[in-house]
């Protein structure tokens, strides 16, 4: 019985991974705004309809967001007892320490694509308050206890300081270490 659904979802995934490099060579050969939906479905040889169940919106091809659970995993391993500030400057070095090769330079190829275009630029500001709220929800509390403001400003800072981060490795075309940009930005955030 599990044969089937190993078939479907081998087939889903190649799917997904076809749109998504058909997708970003058009936006590396043409520009992100110059390539429409319908083009990317035809050169994937999949239909409008499939290119939307399989990503919301083409941004979202080039903008990915780590989950909840990816996140929680990251900051369950800090002891509590260090500071919000403490415990994100902890958990993105580990983040990023997982990344694969294969990874990193898919990541700096998307990140590329965003700082090439300027109203992706701005559209990461609404990633990074999307990720912030996942971070946010991510954070261990006591059970009934709620977010205080003043963690969830911190939150969304140090995501600004991320998506900054990101943007910077990108411009730069990854000649500088992605951990030490994250560091600079980060420092930058305390020093205020």
């Amino acid at each position: 019985m599990s044969e089937p659904q190993d078939w479907r979802a081998r087939r889903w995934e190649d799917t997904h991974q076809r749109i998504y490099e058909t997708a970003l060579r058009l936006f590396q050969e043409q520009g992100f705004e110059q390539v429409a939906v319908g083009v990317i479905a035809s050169g994937a040889g999949v239909s409008v309809p499939t290119f939307y169940a399989h990503y919301q919106s083409k941004e979202h091809i080039v903008m990915q967001l780590p989950t909840a659970h990816d996140f929680a995993a990251l900051l369950a391993g800090q002891p509590t007892e260090f500071s919000l500030h403490e415990r994100i400057r902890r958990a993105v070095p580990l983040w990023l320490g997982q990344w694969t090769p294969e990874f990193r330079e898919d990541a700096l190829a998307r990140w590329r694509i965003v700082a090439a275009t300027p109203a992706l630029r701005t559209r990461a500001a609404e990633f990074e308050r999307t990720s912030g709220g996942v971070v946010a929800d991510a954070l261990p509390t006591a059970p009934g206890e709620v977010l205080r403001a003043a963690d969830a400003i911190v939150v969304n800072a140090y995501m600004s300081a991320y998506t900054a981060a990101m943007l910077a490795w990108a411009d730069c075309n990854g000649e500088h270490k992605l951990e030490e940009l994250m560091e600079e930005s980060f420092d930058a955030l305390q020093q205020r």
